[in-house]
């Protein structure tokens, strides 16, 4: 079904078609018809982070910035949806337009800039939303406005006001969207940040009497330098994961392509190679007691093998869905699936 509206879908601006899928989407699910669209895969049942996930293959936040159609996205069949970035206080993001598809390199360019209706609209949503299915992370950041000195402050209010909602939370610090953000990665603001942050997850796990897992997202712009700093902090803190990557900021790889030059991060099949030599590093610098998600690039279920065989736990699609649909999630699960019973390897070790 989304072969046949796709087509008409890439005639529209990006945005107002991403827009109008998520209002198809949550119509076809309302009617009872999302069947339609795809059906679920069967359960791959899959621990990671101390929670169980019905299959390993998630949505990156982002799709949904303010958590307003966690139930339709489930129903695609997510083991876990990512809603947000969300910021404490509603922000337009960046002028318009601000997203652009480069249909030959199965890419998309979106300089959107936590765009969303600030973290009290996004409570009041989750809270409405039924949630049957998969797991729910939530991801957070600062306002634009915000100072990097005192971001803390920001990401302190967010995780407080989402963890009670929340299967595990995000912190993102590597939008190339938002002036500044990403150099709350630097080693010394990396680690008072999530120092910070990690005492603030200690606190509110013994007030609410549930700990809830704590990851970090990383750019896959990082230098090799930068990786080992950045390892090297989150495995002292104990961060509980890892996100890699956000979207790039490199064009190397669509050079000359249509829309190359705007401005904003680089996501799809471009970012396959970047993002997952990020992954592999993370994952030989990490104890295997922080487990990784793969993220960027995956448009196949081959890819998010190959983001397995890297190091990751858990695996997300975003622009592969602009490009293949609904269907990419059940392919993503049943590639995984064949590669975890297959004879040769037998079935892979759980991840705590």
């Amino acid at each position: 079904m989304y072969a046949l509206a796709r087509p008409w879908l890439f005639r529209l601006d990006a945005e107002r078609a991403h827009g109008l899928t998520l209002r198809a989407l949550d119509a076809a699910h309302r009617s009872g018809v999302g069947s339609l669209l795809g059906r679920p895969p069967e359960p791959l049942p899959t621990r990671v982070f101390g929670l169980d996930f019905p299959n390993p293959v998630g949505l990156a936040a982002g799709l949904d910035k303010n958590g307003a159609h966690i139930d339709a996205l489930m129903a695609l069949g997510f083991g876990f949806v990512e809603i947000g970035t969300v910021t404490p206080k509603p922000q337009a993001g960046n002028p318009k337009p601000r997203m652009f598809r480069l249909p030959r390199q199965q890419a998309v360019i979106n300089r959107l800039g936590f765009n969303n209706g600030g973290v009290d609209a996004l409570v009041r949503n989750v809270e409405r939303a039924q949630r049957k299915g998969g797991l729910l992370g939530i991801n957070i950041g600062k306002n634009k406005d915000t100072p990097n000195e005192i971001a803390e402050g920001d990401y302190m209010y967010c995780l407080s006001r989402v963890y009670p909602l929340a299967d595990y939370v995000t912190i993102n610090i590597s939008s190339p969207n938002t002036a500044g953000l990403r150099e709350l990665q630097e080693e010394q603001l990396l680690r008072r940040l999530i120092g910070t942050l990690r005492e603030e997850q200690e606190r509110l796990g013994a007030k609410h009497g549930r700990r809830i897992p704590m990851l970090v997202k990383i750019a896959p712009d990082l230098s090799d330098a930068d990786i080992e700093a950045c390892a090297r902090v989150l495995t002292e803190l104990e961060v509980d994961g890892v996100i890699a990557t956000n979207t790039t900021v490199s064009r190397v790889a669509v050079e000359g392509a249509r829309h190359a030059e705007e401005t904003g991060g680089l996501s799809g099949q471009p970012l396959m190679g970047q993002s997952t030599t990020v992954l592999r590093m993370m994952r030989t610098r990490l104890p295997e007691a922080i487990p990784l998600v793969g993220v960027g690039g995956i448009l196949s279920g081959a890819d998010a093998v190959t983001k397995m065989a890297a190091g990751a736990s858990l695996v997300q699609c975003y622009s592969g869905l602009v490009y293949r649909g609904p269907e990419l999630v059940g392919e993503c699960v049943e590639s995984i699936r064949r590669r975890k019973f297959a004879p040769s390897r037998g079935p892979m070790p759980p991840v705590a």
